[in-house]
């Protein structure tokens, strides 16, 4: 998944305030569309439209419990996410190999002393 675009797609599912809050509520247990309304504070219509978006990525499955439809984290997505993360921003993985020669900053700042007076 290393493309610029699959990780923009994961970090966009995570992006919202109640998405992560539902991520942290799911955590180890699965909850129906109300319970996370109410612990939300947010409409049902709100948290459905949250986990759509959520089960199409593959964050949440889906289980149907008697009239009930519990959501729970999908482990294994949340791991490859995970390490795809952890690739991002880990400053010793390059995907890339660096331009020959080019110092490793594209911007070189002068001390204040050294540039020009303005006029």
């Amino acid at each position: 998944m290393n493309e610029p675009k699959d990780l923009a797609r994961l970090l966009k599912v995570l992006a919202g305030e109640t998405r992560v809050q539902i991520v942290q509520l799911l955590k180890g247990r699965a909850l129906c569309v109300g319970a996370l309304a109410a612990r939300l504070d947010v409409t049902p219509g709100a948290v459905s439209q949250h986990l759509r978006v959520m089960r199409d990525a593959g964050l949440v499955t889906d289980e149907k419990r008697g009239y009930f439809v519990h959501y729970c984290l999908n482990e294994e997505t949340l791991a490859a996410w995970r390490a795809e993360i952890d690739n991002l921003l880990d400053p010793d993985h390059r995907t890339g190999e660096p331009n020959q020669g080019a110092s490793p900053c594209a911007v070189t700042i002068e001390p204040e002393a050294a540039r020009s007076p303005k006029t």
